[in-house]
């Protein structure tokens, strides 16, 4: 009994979805007719925190590295406005000369704001005020682990009148508000909702340029993207009660790490509900398992069409300074990391060989600076010797070339006789180049 042919018609060309997947730019979201959602800010933009988060998760800042940091998130962003403030320490003097020399590019030109990190005290307030900045970012715990346990003698009370109080300092002092709701996603309803609209209150009679943001802190990792999940782990339901609540989108910020494993996912849901700031950090530096990546959001914002085109290419040389400090990406880490475009399966030698974009999400040589890389092993065939002599040499050889069949004997041999490790262009370069050269092949060993 023969088997009915599929309903599947051939067509003469094929079809890429050239308008999802463009060949200059990152994938782009299109939406189904009447899909796209109404609380979608007209923009969206992220904010740094590697001075503060990332230095806390470890990462060694003098005040020379810390510079150099701050001045590569400006050559990063340039006029994008994808990234548009960065966030210090004021307690330490090292820190201290941080921030005061990124403010004195700032105000030379460069494109990100420096803003502080405060603890929402009248103390730390009056640190502040002075130095120079517009906005201070003030620590207020929302949640009962924290209002409860850090506060003696505790409780929600005590822990909004401290707050309001270091509010009305920073106020005072001429300066923006910004509270970090820490723990947001463990917070009760109506302990948050009541206190946002008690600094609201507060800063009524203040010019709109003093008028308070809010940083919504996925402080434990524990946030979902789902809509339909309970308050206080639905990130999406999160930010559409506190813009019902009267917040604009540029009023609110949503600050996650990635504990779970969700923290961009986390990051869209909060602007597709209507949020229009994410704080993160370049290359996911932070505590534990890190804050959001910026530039993996960023790639998504501008699929979205919400922001500017950042310079992508930047973040190899912010990458080379981590690796300076002995704290370089992993290597598997997405976009940046040194095996991030590298493939070891013949399969996929072959497809690159054939059509690149097959087995490249995007145009990564162009957009991020970095090459679609090769190692060979056991399983990477004639198809990866191929690829790297092509890509190393500019020479195509065939797959019946002499020379090419006895180099993959060679290294074939190997394998079978129990290599493990991988081999790198470096390893084989002498030989391969005699191939493109039309010189004699010289085999492994000799």
């Amino acid at each position: 009994m023969t088997q009915d042919a599929p309903a599947v018609r051939d067509v003469p060309t094929p079809d890429l979805f050239p308008t999802a997947f463009p060949a200059d730019t990152f994938p782009q979201v299109i939406w189904e007719d009447g899909e796209r959602p109404t609380s979608l800010p007209a923009q969206a933009w992220t904010t740094e925190t590697t001075h503060r988060d990332g230095q806390q998760g470890g990462l060694p800042l003098t005040t020379e590295v810390g510079l150099r940091i701050y001045d590569l998130m400006g050559r990063f962003t340039g006029n994008s406005g994808a990234l548009r403030q960065a966030e210090f320490f004021v307690y330490r003097p090292a820190d201290r000369a941080m921030l005061e020399g990124a403010l004195d590019r700032w105000r030379g030109g460069h494109p990100v704001e420096p803003t502080t990190w405060i603890r929402a005290t009248r103390r730390d307030a009056e640190l502040v005020a002075g130095l120079g900045v517009r906005e201070t970012g003030m620590l207020a715990s929302v949640s009962d682990y924290h209002t409860f346990h850090k506060f003696t003698p505790g409780g929600r009370a005590q822990a909004a009148h401290t707050y309001l109080d270091a509010v009305q300092a920073v106020l005072d002092a001429g300066l923006r508000p910004r509270l970090h709701l820490e723990d947001a996603t463990r917070a009760p309803r109506d302990f948050i909702l009541p206190f946002v609209e008690a600094v609201q209150t507060l800063a009524a009679p203040f010019p709109d340029s003093q008028a308070p943001k809010f940083r919504v802190c996925d402080t434990m990792g524990v946030g979902l993207p789902l809509e339909g999940a309970a308050w206080p782990r639905s990130v999406p339901r999160m930010i559409r009660e506190l813009r019902a609540a009267g917040l604009s989108a540029q009023s609110l910020e949503f600050h996650p790490h990635n504990d779970t494993h969700l923290v961009v996912a986390n990051s869209l849901a909060a602007v597709l509900a209507g949020c229009a700031a994410i704080n993160g950090t370049l290359l996911g530096k932070g505590e534990r398992t890190g804050n959001a990546p910026l530039e993996g959001v960023l790639l998504h914002l501008s699929g979205l069409g919400l922001t500017g085109d950042a310079d992508f290419t930047v973040l190899n040389d912010l990458n080379d300074l981590y690796e300076e400090l002995g704290q370089g990406v992993p290597a598997k880490y997405p976009l940046f990391g040194r095996d991030a475009h590298r493939t070891r399966a013949g399969i996929h030698a072959d497809g690159l060989n054939k059509f690149w974009p097959m087995y490249a999400p995007f145009n990564v040589p162009a957009l991020l600076g970095r090459p679609l890389d090769l190692s060979l092993t056991k399983d990477s065939g004639v198809a990866g010797l191929i690829f790297l002599i092509r890509q190393h040499t500019g020479t195509e050889l065939g797959k019946d070339h002499a020379g090419l069949r006895a180099l993959h004997e060679s290294l074939t041999a190997e394998f079978d006789a129990g290599r493990q490790t991988a081999v790198e262009w470096e390893e084989i370069a002498e030989r391969a180049l005699k191939l493109s050269t039309g010189g004699p092949v010289v085999r492994s060993g000799a």
